[in-house]
């Protein structure tokens, strides 16, 4: 998990759309973004995803379907979530959170790479 900054911005707006699965937040400097809840659960900031270095990291698979179940405010700098598969030990800070907003795409093309790579699948088993 990164630090905040004075220039970090902070989410003025979290809203969970259940039926879609989406988590939209707002930012006060105006930027907005929408995650699905797999993206979030796929790239957990957790030592369980990403290992304690890159080359720990571990790839999530058959997360298609999950959805976040609790959403828990962490002090004034991150949320932890709470996920259908029982996953909950990531912090995600606002600096993370808007790194990832400004990096989805590549993240999500980056991750469906790897997935085709090694076999895997988004379904579940």
């Amino acid at each position: 998990m990164a630090g905040l900054t004075p220039q970090t911005p902070i989410p003025t707006e979290l809203k969970l759309h259940r039926k879609s699965g989406i988590l939209d937040i707002t930012f006060n400097d105006g930027q907005a973004f929408s995650f699905s809840c797999e993206f979030l659960r796929v790239h957990s900031p957790s030592a369980e995803v990403r290992g304690h270095s890159p080359e720990q990291e571990i790839l999530q698979t058959g997360k298609k379907n999950v959805t976040i179940t609790h959403i828990e405010p962490v002090g004034r700098y991150a949320i932890r979530l709470d996920f259908s598969d029982g996953h909950n030990t990531g912090l995600y800070s606002w600096d993370l959170l808007y790194n990832y907003g400004l990096n989805q795409a590549a993240m999500w093309q980056r991750y469906l790479r790897r997935l085709e790579e090694s076999g895997g699948s988004r379904e579940t088993p």
